[in-house]
């Protein structure tokens, strides 16, 4: 049953990765990536990885997402065509593709992997004192510094989605 659900899992992302990159439409492009991300947790619930796929959830498939879609929608450009690359460009990228896929695959089957089984289990409780510690081992000021780029981040993009004002056309001044 597991594997069932893991390989619709799998087509889903995959229908809805290349939608995503094939749409030529902005808001049609992000939803689709909605879809991918949130296959991506399912995959993530599956293996009994309970909090990654709640982060996935919240920061990626919520956060990230709703920050792209108000990032579209503050430039009005919610109805944006994207332009399709030339056909060159498309098959180069294909074949770059096709030999990334290649070289994947062959380290993949090439390697011998070995179960390793884990009795030491982590809790919900010891991943955030670790990263909000600010003891050895602690995460707290790389924490505070992606908050304070994240701010000026959005601060950045509310001043370039803000635009310059109009000046008054009887204004001569040199």
């Amino acid at each position: 049953m597991e594997q069932i659900i893991f390989y619709i899992l799998a087509l889903i992302m995959i229908v809805f990765a290349i939608a995503s990159v094939t749409s030529k439409k902005m808001l049609r492009s992000v939803i689709y990536l909605l879809f991918t991300l949130c296959g991506i947790a399912g995959i993530y619930f599956l293996i009994d990885y309970n909090f990654l796929a709640a982060i996935q959830l919240t920061v990626y498939a919520g956060g990230i997402i709703v920050l792209i879609i108000f990032s579209v929608v503050l430039v009005h450009h919610i109805e944006m065509e994207l332009t399709l690359a030339k056909r060159s460009k498309q098959i180069l990228t294909g074949l770059a593709c096709l030999i990334g896929l290649g070289i994947f695959l062959t380290t993949i089957y090439g390697h011998q992997f070995n179960v390793v089984e884990n009795s030491v289990t982590t809790t919900t409780e010891d991943i955030g004192y670790g990263l909000l510690s600010y003891e050895t081992g602690g995460f707290i000021l790389p924490f505070e510094v992606i908050s304070v780029l994240l701010l000026a981040s959005m601060i950045g993009a509310i001043v370039i989605a803000k635009g310059k004002k109009l000046t008054d056309k009887n204004d001569t001044t040199l």
